[in-house]
């Protein structure tokens, strides 16, 4: 059996007020109670020692003194009785009280000379009151005592008219915090019900959705974490549907670079066999077959060196290499394959120019890119730049030919991009992985890559890296 949040709230809240207000309620109670018997006590006590003082001092009115007083305070509702020490009344007004019952103790006490306050004595007389025992004392000597009574009557009036006004207050109070309680109990369920019902989408699939935030309270944090789970799931999702997507492509383009050498492969091995091929053909074959060979070996060992690469399974020895040597190194190697395609390589670099980077990898970013420069570039020039400043090492490897679109330069990162002009027109073995590589080698030297490029008007590829 479910038991709503909104009614638990209601209940706690409830409970709480009630019981905060019974406590407020009969201390208050108690303390007003308390207050008003203590003053009248104080009061009696004070009326006492003025008499006491008053009998005590020589006067010819002296023997008028009690009658006066009496009549004064029976106005106020208080007697004043007079005893001896056998506990027998020498004087009340009209004789009411032929004899008064002490305690033992209050006897000792009178004896000892202190004064006897009682709040409330219901035994005593034939009503409650408030009463004060006062020793006399004449001549050092415990002539008898004086005693003060006030009926609790009216005290008991003035303090049913304050608990019921108390009452009262109490009642609207607790009304009108039920009130407060219930709204802001259904302020807060609801929140928690957008919240529900947003998880509640997010569960089928739905990523978009988002809850009002706030840093009022922790439900605005909860919401506010809420959010910020969403985006990242959705940032997640967006992510695996992405390397679904490339994981996907990639199979696609790996076999279809697999699928034309192995046919190559296959149709001169099935040739062979079945005696299809001359002779004389035959050593052309076997050369054919090698070169398709060559070629997944470098495909299959380009995708290895990619993979060590992105997850940082190739380790860096960077030393300080002059920027000139390297471009003449790379002019020399590759010198052969521009010529073939009417291409010329050129090298300008400072002599003081040099470069802090690991002299094997950076050889290999640099040829790749060369390359690539060479592939795409007829009867053109592709120039070698470097310097280097305080702070950095600036390559740029610029060339003349077909150049790009500005909306692929962005794409020619991705693994495969160039499946397409390499099966076609590539006799290097290039496959598109190429420049995947030249990227994360670059990003592990610290430094950053930029490609511009304008159609039919050649590409320059700058490389930064911070010496």
């Amino acid at each position: 059996m479910k038991f709503r949040y909104l009614y638990q709230l209601l209940l706690s809240h409830t409970s709480v007020l009630i019981i905060a207000f019974m406590i407020l309620g009969l201390l208050f109670s108690q303390y007003v109670e308390n207050l008003v018997y203590e003053n009248k006590v104080t009061e009696l006590r004070s009326y006492g020692e003025k008499i006491l003082s008053d009998l005590e001092r020589p006067s010819p009115r002296r023997p008028l003194y009690l009658e006066e007083y009496s009549n004064l305070l029976h106005a106020r509702n208080i007697d004043v009785i007079t005893f001896n020490r056998q506990g027998e009344v020498s004087f009340s007004r009209g004789g009411g009280y032929p004899r008064i019952e002490l305690s033992k103790e209050e006897w000792q006490k009178i004896e000892r000379g202190e004064t006897v306050p009682l709040k409330k004595d219901f035994g005593r007389f034939d009503q409650a009151v408030s009463l004060v025992i006062m020793p006399r004392i004449i001549n050092d000597q415990l002539a008898g005592g004086l005693i003060l009574i006030s009926p609790i009557s009216g005290s008991r009036e003035m303090l049913s008219e304050i608990n019921r006004y108390l009452l009262y207050i109490v009642l609207l109070s607790l009304a009108i915090s039920l009130l407060i309680s219930l709204f802001l109990s259904k302020l807060h369920v609801k929140r928690i019900q957008r919240i529900r019902d947003a998880t509640s989408r997010v569960s089928s699939g739905h990523y978009d959705v988002r809850v009002p935030s706030s840093n009022f309270d922790e439900i605005g944090d909860l919401a506010e974490d809420f959010n910020e789970m969403v985006t990242k799931l959705q940032a997640s999702k967006e992510e695996i549907d992405s390397l679904e997507n490339r994981r996907r492509q990639f199979m696609a383009d790996v076999s279809h670079e697999l699928r034309t050498p192995l046919t190559t492969i296959r149709g001169v091995i099935e040739g062979i066999r079945n005696d299809m091929i001359p002779e004389e053909q035959k050593e052309k074959s076997f050369g054919l077959v090698s070169e398709e060979t060559r070629r997944l070996i470098r495909l299959v060992n380009e995708n290895l060196d990619y993979e060590k690469i992105r997850s940082n399974q190739v380790a860096i020895t960077k030393v300080t290499l002059p920027l000139l040597d390297i471009f003449e190194v790379i002019k020399e190697q590759l010198d052969l394959q521009a010529e073939e395609k009417g291409n010329e390589i050129r090298v300008v670099a400072d002599s003081g120019a040099t470069v802090h980077a690991d002299y094997d990898r950076l050889i290999q970013i640099l040829i790749n890119i060369t390359k690539n420069s060479i592939q795409f570039t007829s009867g053109g020039t592709i120039t070698l730049r470097g310097s280097s400043t305080g702070s950095e090492s600036i390559i740029e490897i610029e060339d003349t030919g077909i150049g790009m679109d500005p909306e692929e330069i962005q794409s020619i990162w991705r693994r495969f991009y160039k499946a397409d002009l390499s099966r076609t027109n590539n006799p290097y073995g290039e496959f598109g992985i190429g420049l995947s590589i030249v990227k994360q080698l670059v990003l592990m030297h610290e430094g950053t890559i930029d490609v511009f490029s304008e159609k039919g008007k050649g590409t320059k590829f700058v490389i930064r890296l911070p010496l």
